[in-house]
């Protein structure tokens, strides 16, 4: 059985620290005989309402094969666990190697600012090409005027 856990750490925790504390969690899982088949941080995010005065908080998906048993034990941990402001875990069926749809929105913005600065990149050059064709043209016709 395939379980996805998202849990939401609180901001004033630096990434590293996030990092830390995802390792730590993924230890203890991995104890238990459980195995993270996933594992995604989604960045720093504004949340949708306001969590004991938070308005952001760190995002992160692991996905876990085990028995139920495991399914507890990250609750229970998440729940102790001062640092964590909120958690969800569900059970699900099947599994997909894609990355979640925010990891994917993700690397689609990032690819877009790519591709809007290659064009960007592209504008310039032509632009550049343009102005020394006209530098050339206004050249060659000065010199046709003092020959003649």
């Amino acid at each position: 059985m395939y379980y996805e856990t998202v849990f939401i750490v609180n901001p004033d925790i630096s990434q590293e620290n996030t990092e830390i504390m995802t390792n730590e969690l993924v230890d203890k899982i991995e104890k238990d005989g459980a195995r993270i088949v996933k594992r995604e941080y989604w960045g720093s995010r504004p949340l949708a309402y306001s969590i004991q005065k938070r308005n952001r908080g760190h995002y992160t998906l692991l996905v876990t094969d085990g028995a139920g048993d495991v399914s507890k034990m990250i609750d229970e941990t998440l729940r102790l666990d001062e640092r964590v402001l909120r958690f969800l875990t569900t059970s699900i069926t099947e599994l997909s190697n894609d990355p979640s749809p925010l990891l994917r929105r993700r690397v689609v913005a990032s690819e877009d600012s790519k591709t809007e600065e290659n064009k960007a990149e592209t504008k310039n050059k032509e632009e550049t090409k343009k102005k020394e064709e006209v530098a050339v043209e206004v050249e060659s016709k000065s010199e046709e005027k003092s020959e003649g």
